[in-house]
């Protein structure tokens, strides 16, 4: 008499032949590149509306054309006009939206999988709270520390850059820098749980947030209002030169966590499994922690504190295509650049002035959660 464990076992077999599982191992990943096809083509879409719309509307041809003449003149029909409001003013706060979104993203992703938590995010690591917080030293210190050169001002590919916004990117990033110190000394330790690492960044998040408050507190109306605007995110200060500035280290960086991207999959198992596959967790902690900062702190130093991008963009695309990150990853990255790029263009063009985009990206964000947490196929994290 065959057991029932046994007939089970033999009918598994049958149904699951090495041809079987390599087919279906096509049609995943297959399902993946299309999936990733698909957030390109709607990100191309978005970039030519969002050039397009503006307190002076372009016709969408107009735009494609202007587009195509940046890369080789064709066409000689398009308005000056149009063409310096395109290239100058709205490209590269397009193209900002994509790289700054697709960053955050990418790093939400990463700090998700190495922590193995969902719930982790710049944000819950006090990365963005610590960036804050230097920024507003920058704000309402800076001509006390620095005295005169924090008026200079220093002109680098065409752009004027003063020393104020210098001074507070570069507190912005040290900060951010500063409150991932923790974490990764803790990460470098394999007997502290993943759940005291996320509670550590909760702790600094908050010590990070007080000394905030006290800096409103002690600013004047001006400073005040810097902090706040600071505080909300946006992408006013988009230009060729800080995107230029801000789009080398995101690149080197987004390519480095792709390619860890197959080591972050042994962590899945768990830390033990990981090992014994070799992988280094302690050391891909520690790796993967201080690049995903560095990347955050880089676009967050020029846009002020953007949040949800690293939460939702991960969340939507690992209910569609699975927690596999070499395919995750990069489709998270695409995903972020897009919601962030419609979210701008509808900062810049519903309402009667120019919204911080933060403000929306909180709105979106607060509201897909609550969608999340009611909805109960998106309840449980695959």
């Amino acid at each position: 008499m065959v057991e029932p464990r046994e007939e089970l076992v033999a009918h598994i077999s049958e149904r699951t032949s090495r041809d079987d599982l390599v087919e279906r191992y096509g049609i995943s990943r297959k399902k993946k590149i299309h999936f990733i096809l698909g957030i390109v083509a709607a990100i191309a879409v978005m970039v030519v509306v969002g050039l397009s719309l503006g307190p002076t509307d372009i016709p969408f041809s107009d735009t494609l054309k202007i587009i195509v003449n940046c890369i080789v003149h064709v066409f000689d029909d398009v308005p000056a006009g149009f063409t310096n409001i395109v290239v100058e003013d709205r490209m590269p706060r397009v193209f900002m939206a994509v790289v700054v979104g697709a960053a955050l993203a990418a790093a939400g992703c990463v700090m998700q999988g190495i922590l193995r938590n969902p719930l982790v995010s710049p944000f819950t690591l006090g990365v963005s709270t610590a960036a804050a917080f230097g920024a507003g030293i920058a704000i309402v210190m800076g001509p006390a520390l620095f005295g005169g050169l924090y008026s200079f001002h220093v002109d680098f590919i065409g752009q004027t850059f003063s020393g104020s916004a210098l001074v507070t990117m570069l507190f912005a990033f040290l900060f951010g820098m500063l409150s991932i110190a923790l974490v990764i000394i803790l990460a470098r330790d394999e007997r502290v749980s993943k759940a005291t690492l996320v509670l550590s960044g909760v702790v600094v998040s908050y010590l990070f947030q007080a000394g905030l408050s006290f800096l409103k507190y002690i600013s004047d109306d001006g400073s005040l209002r810097d902090i706040t605007l600071w505080t909300m995110g946006n992408l006013w200060s988009a230009t060729w030169a800080n995107l230029f500035i801000m789009i080398i280290p995101v690149i080197i960086c987004l390519i480095y966590l792709e390619k860890i991207s197959i080591d972050i999959n042994t962590l899945s198992a768990g830390t033990s499994v990981a090992n014994n596959l070799g992988t280094n967790v302690a050391k891909l902690r520690m790796h993967g922690l201080l690049v995903c900062t560095v990347v955050v702190c880089v676009c967050l130093s020029f846009t002020g504190a953007i949040g949800f991008i690293g939460l939702m963009a991960p969340h939507i695309c690992r209910r569609l295509i699975g927690n596999d990150n070499r395919y995750l990853l990069p489709a998270s990255a695409l995903m972020g650049g897009l919601i962030l790029l419609i979210s701008d263009t509808v900062a810049r063009n519903a309402f009667s002035s120019d919204v911080p985009v933060g403000i929306l990206i909180y709105l979106i964000g607060g509201g897909f959660f609550i969608w999340m947490v009611v909805n109960k196929r998106w309840r449980e994290v695959p």
